[in-house]
């Protein structure tokens, strides 16, 4: 999409702001810098964000695994962990987090790998407050979410978009939308200008 194409893109959501759900995986979010070259921010993710969703912060969804470190006794929070849950809350979305866990790999040179899967929370949310929504976008580009919005778009019809990053969208994507329950794939690396242009990070 080109600059003209994203601005009529972005307006044409403007009557539909209180019934659009956005679900950010943010684990997934942060892997886009690997392709793109630089970091998608929180409070630029946030601005562009409200162009889609605005009004009911519960239809903002922030998905994220709060990291106490190896010690699974830990009550603690990791400093960065912490600040990226209060800097989405401070944008206006609703976080959802729970604790990740740190797996033995003998293959990672820390000789762990942490992982923190929220699939079945974004599931189950999207089930939850499907009366709340017609129009669902995704800030991830993992597949596993498929099923779901499948069933969605059958039983509720239920719209779909899928924003990602090139080099970071499952085949499944691809997949959903040649057999039409996703609707549109959008690429971060077309919306940089507006992820780091200072003119748009009010």
């Amino acid at each position: 999409m080109n600059q003209e194409e994203i601005k009529k893109f972005l307006e044409s959501f403007q009557s539909r702001q209180d019934r659009t759900i956005v679900i950010v995986d943010y684990g997934n979010v942060e892997k886009w810098k690997n392709s793109l070259g630089w970091k998608v921010g929180i409070k630029q993710l946030g601005n562009l964000v409200k162009h889609f969703s605005s009004g009911k912060q519960f239809l903002r969804r922030f998905y994220y695994g709060s990291d106490y470190g190896k010690n699974e006794r830990s009550t603690l929070r990791s400093e960065w962990s912490r600040s990226a849950t209060d800097r989405a809350k401070m944008n206006r979305f609703e976080v959802v987090t729970k604790r990740v866990k740190c797996m033995h790999s003998q293959s990672s040179k820390y000789g762990f790998e942490k992982k923190c899967d929220l699939d079945v929370e974004m599931t189950v949310d999207l089930i939850k407050e499907r009366d709340n929504y017609d129009t669902i976008i995704i800030f991830s580009g993992d597949g596993d979410l498929m099923y779901a919005i499948r069933y969605l778009r059958d039983m509720y019809d239920k719209k779909c978009i899928v924003f990602g990053a090139r080099g970071h969208i499952g085949r499944e994507v691809f997949d959903a939308k040649v057999e039409g329950f996703v609707n549109n794939i959008l690429f971060a690396d077309d919306f940089e200008y507006r992820l780091n242009d200072a003119r748009f990070r009010c």
